[in-house]
């Protein structure tokens, strides 16, 4: 039985007396490195597994799910229309509470979307192999949610289209942004992000675009995988040029990880609010993001390994691997929901003390406490 592992990962070296079974790929051998890839596969049959799926005929529970899904996006239009007609008040925004229900989906799906640069960046940088099983899908769950979060700070002003002038673009009324709003820093934050994400997402894709445009049988298939391609060939030139695109890229993706999060965790920290005006936000939403992000990823890779077919290629070791991540930040989380009760007692304010008691025994006690066991205990405890 052939296993690839990280040490022939670009040399294919078989090795037979390595015998694993289909679902075991935690060999505890301590010379040898635990195989990427389970069962009776080489590169060929890697490759034609993979793009299968996206070259043979579209089967029918796609455009099941492709009704639902744009049924869904309906919904969201008729929801923005009502918001665009009605006012932001629909989402219990006033004068008092400027952010609301929107800040809230902003710091959801910005942190969702930090898993994908996290597991393709950071860990590429560390030359973490596994993650090649499925960092093109987490970059693709980036893309989708940064265009998500992206939407919330143009929405919740009440005219999305003067959006633009939160950009500094030269005008015939000499309007500038006011550098010293978080709205300003969220606008930059995002957009490099979202620019960054992309190139690293896009130059990735390079050499598969070229796979699938070899395979494809389809001529208006293979002119746009050719098209995007670049014509790629596989040369060594190209590979040289590609590893070195690919290494800088990763280098300038990785501190925007911790950087962009930092910047959206200041929408609260920069404030006066009770519970809200404190330092420890950045190293808390850092780690918060990672967390939900990971989940995010897990959460994809669990049915898609399933109806895919690719439980050889998303092994049971890529999921532990992606638990011990969600495992440690979770207990960053959690240390963080506890500081935060601690500097509450000890700062002896009064109104500080009462905004956090009202987080476990005020109306919206249950919500707490789902979000403390589903954040904090379920992790480690499952």
């Amino acid at each position: 039985m052939t296993t690839l592992t990280t040490d022939n990962a670009h040399n294919p070296v078989v090795d037979d007396n390595k015998v694993l079974g289909p679902n075991d790929n935690a060999y505890q051998d301590p010379t040898h490195r635990a195989p990427l890839v389970t069962g009776k596969h080489d590169f060929n049959s890697i490759t034609q597994t993979v793009t299968d799926l996206s070259l043979r005929k579209t089967p029918k529970a796609w455009y099941v799910a492709f009704v639902i899904s744009n049924a869904l996006l309906v919904m969201f239009l008729y929801c923005i229309f009502e918001l665009l007609t009605k006012g932001t008040g629909v989402w219990g925004n006033n004068n008092p509470v400027a952010w609301g229900f929107p800040i809230v989906n902003f710091v959801f799906w910005v942190g969702i979307g930090h898993a994908g640069t996290l597991i393709s960046a950071i860990l590429f940088l560390f030359r973490q192999n596994w993650r090649t099983s499925i960092n093109r899908f987490a970059e693709a769950m980036t893309i989708f949610a940064v265009v998500c979060a992206g939407s919330f700070p143009a929405l919740h002003v009440g005219r999305p289209w003067l959006a633009y002038w939160l950009f500094p673009i030269p005008n015939q009324m000499d309007m500038w942004p006011q550098f010293r709003s978080p709205l300003l820093w969220d606008v930059f934050a995002v957009n490099t992000y979202a620019t960054v994400s992309l190139l690293f997402w896009y130059v990735g894709m390079i050499p598969d675009l070229a796979t699938l445009r070899d395979r494809c049988s389809n001529k208006i298939g293979q002119f746009f995988y050719g098209l995007f391609s670049l014509g790629w060939t596989g040369s060594s030139r190209h590979w040289h040029r590609y590893e070195k695109a690919y290494l800088l890229l990763a280098a300038l993706a990785t501190p925007l990880v911790l950087s962009v999060h930092s910047v959206v965790s200041f929408d609260f920290a920069t404030s006066q609010l009770p519970g809200w005006h404190t330092t420890i936000f950045p190293p808390y939403f850092v780690a918060g993001a990672v967390f939900g992000g990971f989940a995010m990823v897990v959460t994809l890779a669990v049915p898609a390994r399933q109806w895919f077919g690719l439980k050889d290629f998303i092994t049971m070791r890529h999921l532990e691997n992606m638990n011990k991540i969600i495992l440690g930040t979770g207990m960053i989380v959690g240390y963080a929901y506890t500081t935060e009760f601690f500097t509450a007692w000890y700062s002896g304010h009064h109104f500080e003390q009462f905004a956090f008691l009202n987080r476990p025994f005020g109306p919206y006690s249950w919500a707490f406490i789902v979000m403390f066991c589903c954040n904090v205990f379920a992790p480690q405890l499952f």
